[in-house]
């Protein structure tokens, strides 16, 4: 029985992971610092395959890596909006701890070592379909520590040391740690709530979508291929493309219910990306499976029937603003280790 350690368990692509590989009988090492609390990997805990540690990957030693073969590496602060509210956080988590991670998996005799990139690292794609080959741009804070952690983790990678790279599109569907601020969920959540889309910066842009089970998938088929197919490369992850404006008609032809579309002209946010996924079909024979009206209508029917969290935790930015408020606070009324 092969032997995963996945970092980022307890979070939004983290929690399909530990479930799916568990469902093919790998024993799972989940490792988390649980920003977002210990009950997104709840139907673990008496689970005799899986084993959890609350640590900071910055923290994780060589002891704790010893005896897996594979390390999955999710953790990480996303997405681009949350890696602006503090970067040097950012950079110490996204890239030194990640490269930490890979460094100490290394030491550790660890065979295979798959990082949880991102495609923002295309950022304002220069190109009009991006390869895994094209030039990366990144313009957030998160897009450029996930670059820097992936570029240094493949230079490390020899021939006992495996390393490959994830580059995901923008995910889409239900998780045990839901995520509404990832825009397929989101427009759903707000037509259900409010009866509209709101579409930024005019809609033109372009954003590659992937399902959730199908980044897990990926992992999957990474963890199972030879060495020598997957060692020191990049695989872009995704479905498809879609320009914005056309996908809130998507989101909202799925839904039973009367939604108004509204286009505000101009967001912050710039990335404009048009991605290719010939790759990860021709060499891992990945072709993702679930299309975005399927994610639509399963987190509709989950709003629907009350199964799905809306709270203040599903909107990461704002969850770690709290966090980090909520620290400061405690700095100031603390005195002499007690609160009160």
């Amino acid at each position: 029985m092969k032997k995963v350690l996945v970092t980022g368990a307890g979070g939004y692509i983290g929690t399909q992971l530990v479930r799916d590989l568990v469902k093919v009988g790998y024993s799972v090492t989940a490792v988390d610092r649980f920003f977002f609390g210990q009950e997104t990997l709840s139907e673990f805990m008496d689970n005799k395959q899986v084993k959890i540690i609350k640590k900071d990957i910055r923290d994780l030693s060589e002891k704790d890596l010893l005896g897996h073969d594979v390390v999955c590496d999710l953790a990480c602060l996303s997405n681009d909006p949350a890696g602006e509210i503090n970067q040097e956080l950012t950079y110490a988590i996204n890239r030194d701890g990640r490269i930490h991670v890979a460094k100490t998996a290394k030491l550790a005799g660890v065979e295979k070592y798959i990082i949880s990139s991102s495609c923002s690292v295309y950022g304002q794609g220069s190109e009009l379909q991006l390869t895994e080959t094209s030039t990366t741009n990144p313009i957030s804070a998160y897009a450029k520590s996930t670059l820097e952690a992936e570029q240094h983790n493949l230079s490390i990678a020899d021939d006992s040391f495996s390393v490959t790279s994830l580059r995901n599109a923008t995910v889409f569907g239900l998780s045990s740690r839901m995520r509404f601020d990832l825009v397929v969920n989101l427009m759903t959540l707000t037509a259900f709530e409010k009866g509209r889309i709101i579409v930024m910066g005019g809609g033109w842009q372009w954003r590659p979508l992937v399902h959730i089970s199908d980044v897990s998938r990926a992992f999957l088929l990474t963890i199972n291929d030879k060495i020598s197919n997957v060692n020191r490369e990049i695989f872009n992850v995704g479905l498809d493309n879609f320009q914005i404006k056309s996908l809130a008609y998507l989101v909202r032809e799925e839904l039973p219910l009367s939604v108004e579309i509204e286009v505000a002209p101009d967001d912050a946010d710039k990335r404009d990306y048009n991605v290719v996924f010939e790759k990860i079909k021709t060499r891992l024979g990945f072709k993702a499976g679930t299309q975005v009206q399927e994610g639509v209508r399963e987190i509709y029917q989950a709003l629907k029937n009350g199964k799905v969290d809306v709270g203040p935790k599903t909107v990461t930015v704002n969850w770690y603003k709290n966090i980090l408020q909520a620290k400061a606070l405690m700095d100031t009324v603390q005195l002499n280790g007690r609160v009160i």
